[in-house]
């Protein structure tokens, strides 16, 4: 029964497995490894294991392209934590912050794209360049979907690619055009994906990082507002949980 699944090889009885999968499919910004240690009563090593476990069933398979005629997508990058090897936050010999700020080519880039009213897409890529940017919109976005993003010029050329592109100038202040042209709806998805890394999980090496984003991109594509309840939620994680082995040394490797 177990075997092929994110619970081969584990010790830890299906009933616990079953109540971690339930309380993680219903928290909105997820739940830490401590809560969930002292919640299911085993120990951190197999709390965190079974929580990247976990995130691993949350992660969708093949998938086709968001949008399509008629509908609009919006692309945005962010940027989250420092890059592995990078310098930290604070100077070690005194944990003083740095006087000057982090650059940004120092921070782990973050590419979304949103169907306005549908799903999410996340990915976290090595450096977040014009070529990069292009290539997985142009990959992840129906070519007829109208494309809204803010002034950046990694977006520049899409009118090209997609039916319509439309921007809006956050450097001068403007962050709705006429017409429903704005990148509102990502940037919420991403205030809420910070919220939840910095206020619950607080730390996240750069190798883990694809599995958070699978698991706040599938919190948002099993949401209330598209019918999806929280037992539902739970369902769908089993469904994915079939032919994605994961052992601890590999987790723990990369």
């Amino acid at each position: 029964m177990k075997v092929g699944t994110i619970f081969e090889s584990s010790h830890a009885p299906l009933h616990l497995w079953l109540q971690a999968i339930f309380l993680m499919s219903s928290s909105k910004k997820g739940i830490s490894t401590q809560q969930l240690k002292r919640t299911l009563g085993v120990a951190m090593k197999t709390a965190w294991f079974m929580g990247h476990r976990i995130r691993e069933a949350m992660r969708e398979g093949g998938f086709g392209p968001l949008g399509g005629n008629g509908m609009i997508v919006e692309a945005d990058e962010t940027y989250y934590g420092n890059k592995s090897g990078e310098r930290a936050e604070v100077r070690p010999s005194t944990g003083k912050p740095y006087k000057n700020r982090t650059r940004i080519s120092d921070k782990r880039a973050i590419l979304g794209l949103i169907e306005r009213g549908g799903k999410v897409r996340t990915f976290h890529v090595a450096q977040a360049t014009k070529f990069n940017v292009a290539a997985l919109v142009t990959e992840n976005v129906h070519h007829e979907s109208a494309l809204m993003t803010d002034e950046s010029r990694l977006y520049n050329g899409m009118d090209q690619v997609f039916a319509s592109h439309g921007t809006a100038t956050h450097s001068a202040g403007e962050y709705v055009r006429a017409g429903g042209i704005h990148s509102n709806t990502i940037e919420s998805y991403f205030s809420v994906f910070k919220r939840g890394m910095r206020g619950v999980y607080q730390h996240c090496d750069e190798k883990h990082l694809h599995r958070y984003l699978a698991e706040f991109d599938f919190r948002h594509n099993n949401r209330v507002a598209l019918g999806i309840g929280d037992v539902s939620r739970a369902a769908n994680i089993l469904s994915g949980a079939v032919g994605k082995r994961l052992t601890y040394q590999t987790t723990r490797s990369r």
